[in-house]
């Protein structure tokens, strides 16, 4: 007779179970940096576009950020022009399940940089704002009657605007992106999870970020 070597069912459940209990613990992981880095490429697309829209409207047009008024130069009618815009809003807005879109901020975050909100409090688009969506899915919001004469040229009188960006729209978790060590410095913050929202400043023909925590993410490699 022949012998015929092999693995017992039970053997084979066991390896089966094993296999399933490391997948369910390591999945979320590899879910949540997979999603993150999503995140940071959108941001960085954002980033880029917006940037590339004013210095295509100076081109054009001539005339960028320092000259926004709201009246004769309107920063809405720019991007609109320059970028693909599906959809806009002003002021609040729901989502389709008629929740208020709001942005949830840690005790520490800030928004935008220049600004403390209430610790632990999440905060809605303010009343005046005007957000504008992209047909990648981003969105970018500001607020258009203190966005004025956005500019940091020597000479004049500085001013610097703040809008913030969800690289997915008003999908969830819509979350300020934040350095997850307490003792975070423009040298040392650590984003192992990021998160959807941007806080951004602009002015002349420039836009960057308005965290620390946004900063570490765009410079990251």
């Amino acid at each position: 007779m022949r012998k015929i070597s092999g693995f017992t069912l039970a053997e084979v459940l066991i390896t089966l179970g094993i296999i399933g209990v490391v997948a369910a613990m390591t999945m979320p992981t590899l879910m949540n940096s997979t999603q993150g880095a999503q995140y940071k490429a959108a941001y960085k697309k954002a980033l880029s576009a917006l940037s590339q829209a004013v210095t295509l409207n100076v081109a054009l047009d001539d005339w960028s950020f320092a000259d926004a008024d709201n009246s004769t130069y309107k920063l809405e009618s720019m991007l609109k022009e320059r970028m693909n815009v599906v959809r806009t809003e002003t002021g609040t807005f729901v989502d389709s399940k008629d929740n208020e879109y709001k942005v949830v901020v840690s005790a520490t975050g800030k928004f935008p940089e220049s600004t403390q909100v209430t610790p632990g409090t999440p905060i809605s688009i303010g009343t005046n704002n005007v957000t504008l969506f992209f047909n990648d899915g981003i969105m970018f919001t500001f607020d258009p009657t203190v966005a004025l004469n956005c500019t940091r040229e020597e000479g004049v009188t500085s001013t610097s605007c703040y809008g913030f960006i969800d690289v997915n729209g008003i999908k969830a978790p819509n979350r300020l992106i934040q350095c997850d060590n307490s003792d975070a410095d423009k040298d040392n913050c650590d984003i192992n999870n990021a998160t959807d929202v941007y806080p951004v400043v602009f002015y002349d023909q420039t836009v960057l970020p308005n965290s620390v925590a946004a900063r570490a993410v765009l410079y990251s490699k």
